[in-house]
């Protein structure tokens, strides 16, 4: 038996062991705690008083019932984000199966996304992400500032699998979405949110709103998060390492001048003046002798320059109108930028061994107008969607160290790429309800995409280049591209719904989903091969050698969701098989552009080199365990598994290496769960919430890399929350990590790119412990 025919049947054999797992835990659970139930038939009174809130969801597009949504979504509702103490959206993946968030390698408001599997942590432009971001129905096009802090929350959604027909492009992995408050149309309401933890963490938010008519209402928040570092820079003084300096708000106002009209123009802006996020040095410094630092919170990183920060803005208009019992029209017109100056300090050392001072910056105009159905035997949607993005980023990389040793002072890699995005599409989703309890949902979405793209990389001697205010020139442009092309794709999607009773929902769907494709932008042109060995290298081969095609996921999802005991518990189970194909492998190599044996600098090498196969399964569920007078009891959790393989990998050797590469940040097994205790007392309401989250090996890039990959690990958390019945008052003692957990989220590995040995880790937040103290008036 071959080694590669011997993982398949292994990892097959896995598969079907943990699917068998899952199901048997479907049906032992309810067993579990009917056994419970049974023994405590002396209180029915309780039984049939206490049942789980009913879950609202738009992930169709329409507001439906959570339970009766054929697609694997986690939704979490603005309270239990408050009663969790969820402070940044990277804190749901310890609460949804399969999925990884986490703030981008050397940043501190970059969102690296990936969900079963699907994903993307390179955020420079023309990459494109593979889990869509939507801040009320506003597609985030870029990933710079989109760990988004957690405030004037109504739920956060998290939708599992290939969303092409509903979501579009770059959703193949699953989407995300924010959703905010509306306001209040009754009256006028103020709310006051006071934190105080370690490291001096001080977080405000205000929130507030005013009814000026029965028609018309405006509202407003404004909300600061400030936290010391959870190290120091120990070469420049004064400067912090992991440290909060937020500053965000939003503005609505909303206007229904009847029943049939909603109106809702909305702006947000966000600032972040916190101070660089520098590495932590896994190996002493092979040339200057500095050794490895005792706090992996703690840098010796000397770039300053540009000054740390971060800004984004945006606007949106909704409107709605129902113009008869059958129809709805709805439109969203959006417009959003946001621009990060960061000095990334890649060897984290005095010296310039390897520094990349970077600016990126983005802007975005959105369209989506909806025709909704909804008749008795029947719904449905027709949409169009239309984007305008640019994509600009500029970065050196200075060898200064190097550059003093072969006779280059000041040597700099200075890339610049510039991307434009135009794409439109058309789609439509409908459900035939065929008898009272089968139904039938079809839906497809036509894609066109236009990318095109300018990249820009010259040689420089001097140092800093002239974007950063620096007087390095340039001696030799290594590319000069610019390139356009056009790419289109049909997403469908099936899925057939069989409801036996109203507690029970089981589904089985096909849906496809699919990435942009581009051009590389670290791409150099100069390396391009001369493919017809004609002895010249052409502009038809420099294309191709710059462009990568679009990937796409094909899934296949079985479900069960199901209600237990007069809504006493819930559950909801979904099994998985992904096809993954044309999978882009971004990355960087090290260049030895003069021929001295010494890498001199680093381009991108981007390819569709992969083909390869997802399979797994979800399960969740909440359960109220007891009920009383004295106390209520229950227990939500989480169980993720996906068995990730490579079929095909191509290196750019042009050998195929699939048993040698994995999933990044795509570990086996996702596990997460909650107890929420309740002890009423008097006029209030005490929650004890101990919860833990578990994840296994995970991998930072596909090629496995021992000094970055991080092993398993679990996290500890416990909320203790007190709040007054009549919803004034409440305050709460969090602590997350409890167990001052070190583990790495990203990192950089370039040993041999510059002279000190440069592989450089990035690390979850260890122990924070704050208290808060919130008051409503309405």
């Amino acid at each position: 038996m071959t080694r590669e025919l011997e993982n398949q049947l292994t990892g097959k054999r896995r598969l079907r062991l943990a699917i068998n797992t899952a199901l048997f835990a479907c049906i032992a659970a309810p067993a579990l705690i009917f056994a419970q139930d049974a023994g405590s038939q002396e209180n029915p009174k309780s039984e049939s008083n206490n049942t789980l809130e009913e879950v609202i969801v738009t992930a169709n597009r329409r507001e439906q019932s959570l339970m009766e949504v054929p697609i694997a979504v986690t939704a979490i509702s603005g309270e239990d984000l408050s009663n969790f103490g969820v402070l940044d959206i990277t804190a749901i993946a310890q609460m949804s199966p399969n999925t990884t968030l986490k703030v981008s390698r050397g940043t501190n408001t970059t969102l690296t996304a990936f969900i079963r599997g699907v994903g993307q942590q390179d955020p420079v432009a023309g990459f494109e992400s593979g889990v869509g971001l939507y801040l009320d129905d506003v597609y985030l096009n870029r990933p710079q500032a989109a760990v988004m802090d957690i405030y004037d929350v109504e739920r956060i959604e998290v939708l599992r699998g290939p969303q092409g027909t509903l979501y579009g492009r770059n959703t193949i992995g699953g989407a995300i979405k924010y959703v905010t408050k509306r306001l209040n149309p009754d009256g006028s309401e103020f709310d006051a949110k006071l934190s105080y933890g370690t490291d001096n963490m001080l977080d405000v938010v205000l929130t507030g709103s005013a009814a000026f008519t029965d028609s018309f209402r405006v509202g407003a928040s404004v909300a600061s998060f400030n936290r010391d570092g959870f190290g120091d820079n120990l070469y420049q003084k004064g400067v912090e390492n992991y440290n909060k300096d937020v500053l965000g708000a939003r503005i609505s106002a909303e206007w229904e001048p009847n029943d049939d009209w909603f109106i809702r123009l909305a702006a947000d802006y966000v600032e972040d003046d916190s101070d660089p996020r520098q590495g932590h040095r896994l190996y002493p410094a092979a040339f200057s002798g500095n050794p490895v630092l005792k706090n992996v919170y703690n840098t010796e990183a000397g770039l300053s320059n540009p000054k740390q920060t971060v800004e984004a803005e945006g606007v949106s208009l909704l409107t709605e109108w129902q113009l008869n019992d059958l129809i709805t029209l709805k439109n969203v017109l959006a417009d959003r930028s946001d621009e990060t100056w960061s000095p990334i300090d890649f060897d984290s050392l005095p010296a310039a061994d390897l520094d990349v001072p970077v600016n990126y910056t983005n802007d975005q105009f959105s369209e989506e107008f909806n025709v909704l159905f909804s008749a008795d035997r029947w719904d449905g949607i027709l949409g169009f969607y239309y984007l305008d993005a640019n994509a600009f980023n500029a970065f050196d990389v200075i060898l200064g160290q190097l550059g003093d040793i072969i006779g280059l002072p000041g040597l700099n890699a200075f890339t610049e790429g510039d991307v434009d995005t135009e794409t439109w599409s058309v789609f439509g989703d409908f459900s035939f309800y065929l008898t009272n309890q089968w139904s039938v949902t079809v839906g497809g979405r036509y894609t066109e995409d236009k990318r095109t793209a300018r990249v820009l990389r010259q040689t420089m001697l001097g140092g800093t280049s002239g974007h950063f205010g620096g007087s390095a020139f340039p001696i030799v442009t290594t590319s000069d591209f610019q390139g356009s092309k056009t790419y289109s794709k049909f997403t469908p999607k099936v899925s057939v719904d069989w409801t036996p009773n109203d507690d029970t929902l089981l589904y089985a769907s096909y849906s496809e989903g699919f990435k942009g494709g581009g051009f590389d932008p670290r791409g150099q042109t100069s390396l391009a091969p001369d493919l017809d060995g004609d002895g010249v290298v052409s502009d038809d081969e420099i294309f191709e050698f710059m462009k990568f095609d679009p990937e796409t996921v094909d899934t296949i999802e079985l479900g069960w969701k199901a209600s237990f005991f007069n809504g006493r518990m819930d559950s909801k189970l979904a099994v998985f098989f992904s096809n993954y194909t044309d999978v882009q492998i971004p990355g960087s190599v090290g260049v030895d552009t003069d021929g001295d044996g010494i890498e001199d600098t680093f381009t991108g090498v981007t390819t569709n080199a992969a083909d390869a196969d997802m399979n797994g399964f979800e399960w969740e569920g909440t359960a109220i365990l007891t009920e009383s007078q004295n106390f209520d009891m229950r227990l939500g959790w989480a169980v993720g598994y996906i068995d990730a393989t490579f079929n095909e990998y191509i290196d750019k050797a042009g050998n195929d290496v699939a048993k040698d590469r994995v999933f990044q940040n795509t570990p086996e097994w996702t596990f997460s769960t909650n107890l929420a205790i309740d002890v009423p007392l008097a006029s209030s309401t005490i929650s004890i919430i101990p919860a833990v989250s578990y994840r296994s090996k995970t991998s930072i890039f596909e090629v496995p890399t021992a000094d970055l990959d991080q092993g398993s690990y679990t996290l500890w958390d416990l909320s203790v929350v007190w709040s007054q019945n009549n919803g004034h008052w409440s305050a709460g003692l969090y602590g997350k990590n409890l167990t001052d957990e070190r583990y790495k989220v990203a990192g950089y590995y370039f040993p041999a790119l510059g002279l000190e040995n440069n592989v450089t880790a990035f690390y979850g937040n260890p122990r924070q412990i704050w208290g808060t103290v919130n008051y409503s008036w309405f």
